[in-house]
């Protein structure tokens, strides 16, 4: 394994980790029956989410950056495996950053940061469950990248062993031919 794919696996491990976090609230917020208590922690784990220092922001983003690149870096050798398991990688890691961008800001936005006389408690609220739900296609779309990265692993683990067992018989192969066809010629 190299750096492109640590960078890969890293960036996202980091936000399934960030977002099963989230999925403590998010699971009661689709799952359960709501209550005030329920809606209440939502609203206040989202409101210090979205609170928290710009520091924490500028990490979250640059990580997402680092696995964007890794994706694109890895795509770059351009070969059968980067073709199927990284190009369809990056088409997930693309599709989460539409979520989160389309769907997790804005609604994260209306949860911390109501507009006064236009957003109500119900339009939190929905805002609210539309938050958790877009975590979770995210959580279901980071979880296709590992295990399409791990696809690859196998795929290319089990080529390495194939061509190891056939080395010698494909090395004995063209010897014979340049013998068979030295015969020929001398014939």
């Amino acid at each position: 394994m190299g750096y492109i794919q640590a960078a890969v696996l890293s960036s996202v491990s980091f936000f399934l980790g960030v977002l099963f976090i989230c999925l403590n609230v998010d699971y009661r917020l689709l799952f359960t029956p709501l209550t005030d208590g329920i809606v209440n922690d939502g609203l206040e784990f989202y409101t210090t989410f979205y609170n928290s220092p710009p520091a924490i922001k500028g990490l979250l983003h640059s990580i997402m950056g680092v696995g964007l690149l890794g994706l694109v870096g890895k795509l770059h050798k351009w070969d059968d495996s980067a073709m199927f398991f990284d190009g369809s990688s990056l088409a997930a890691y693309i599709f989460s950053l539409a979520v989160y961008l389309t769907v997790g800001i804005p609604a994260c936005r209306t949860v911390a940061d109501p507009v006064p006389n236009v957003d109500t408690r119900a339009d939190r609220v929905e805002a609210l469950r539309i938050l958790s739900a877009g975590n979770t296609i995210i959580i279901v779309l980071l979880g296709a990248i590992l295990a399409l990265q791990a696809g690859e692993q196998w795929a290319r683990r089990l080529e390495a062993n194939i061509l190891q067992e056939a080395g010698p018989q494909e090395k004995a192969k063209p010897a014979a031919a340049a013998v068979d066809a030295e015969s020929k010629k001398n014939k």
